[in-house]
């Protein structure tokens, strides 16, 4: 009787699916200057500024799941980061913070997509995994560096604090278990695979563009 050849996991998938993508997303020219300490606190706080027009988008379509049979596991209250980085932004900009704003056309992109998927679960897995993940992960890591360069402390930097998962560890673990529990068929995981890509290729525009705003 010939094997049945066993099928990876979506968290699995996902990972080794974007693993390029990821590398280039990266190794983009603005983060690297940024977190060598060669930009400034203004580079920071425009990121910051582009990651509250994503992340409104995202947590708008995290609603949206709520009401998805499948998929209201996968969303976590102690996730939500756009509280936190409009915060930053008051401190990084002062009271008048929201006219100091302007969001690029990468982003504007990046957030039309987001609008786009918002109601597709394999594709809304997809961004969810490829940010919240990403934040617990190698965000603790852009925090650090930008402690370190710029003279930052928690004041500025609570979109990378989450105060209610103590562990970053045991909380991923449980999200890749969610991930993998959605019960996407065949093509709804080919389907998030090849939209994780595409997340992390318009993250990376959005680097770009940043990265000739801030040289």
């Amino acid at each position: 009787m010939p094997l049945v050849a066993e099928i990876a996991p979506l968290s699995v998938q996902l990972r080794e699916g974007t693993r390029d993508e990821h590398a280039m997303a990266e190794s983009e020219g603005f983060i690297e200057r940024l977190l060598a300490g060669r930009l400034d606190v203004a580079a920071y706080a425009d990121l910051a500024v582009q990651q509250l027009a994503v992340y409104t988008a995202l947590e708008q379509a995290s609603d949206r799941v709520r009401d998805d049979d499948r998929g209201t596991g996968l969303v976590f209250d102690e996730l939500t980061r756009v509280p936190a980085i409009e915060r930053d932004l008051a401190h990084l900009y002062g009271p008048g913070w929201r006219d100091a704003c302007r969001v690029l056309p990468a982003t504007e992109h990046y957030v039309a997509r987001l609008h786009a998927v918002a109601g597709d679960l394999a594709r809304y897995a997809a961004h969810a995994y490829t940010r919240y993940l990403g934040d617990l992960s190698g965000g603790q890591v852009v925090k650090r560096m930008l402690e370190r360069h710029y003279g930052l402390d928690g004041a500025g930097l609570e979109f990378y604090t989450f105060p209610e998962i103590p562990k970053a560890k045991p909380f991923k673990d449980l999200y890749r278990e969610r991930l993998d529990g959605l019960r996407l068929d065949a093509h709804e995981t080919a389907v998030a695979v090849e939209e994780a890509q595409t997340a992390f290729r318009l993250n990376r525009a959005v680097f770009v563009e940043l990265g000739a705003a801030h040289r």
